[in-house]
């Protein structure tokens, strides 16, 4: 399980500094910050979860990893409705 950590941990990572590399080459990078990570948190309100009893707090999660990753680059939303 470590293992699987690690690895998902080192995807976070590579993920966020595509994201950073992207965003500083735009002219605006807050906007471009801004409006990915609001598509970004769309697909977690829209994508199907299977296989799990709590599909909620699922998606929650889902939400708060996302918010975790561009609060690297960019605070992370305070609107509570887009949590969900």
């Amino acid at each position: 399980m470590e293992e699987i950590n690690g690895r998902m941990i080192a995807c976070q990572i590579l993920v966020a500094g595509l994201i950073a590399r992207v965003a500083n080459e735009s002219r605006d990078p807050l906007k471009f910050l801004t409006e990915f990570r609001d598509e970004i948190h769309a697909v977690v309100r829209q994508v199907r979860i299977g296989g799990s009893l709590n599909t909620d707090l699922v998606r929650q999660i889902a939400v708060q990893t996302v918010d975790e990753l561009f609060s690297l680059m960019k605070p992370p939303s305070a609107d509570p409705d887009e949590l969900l």
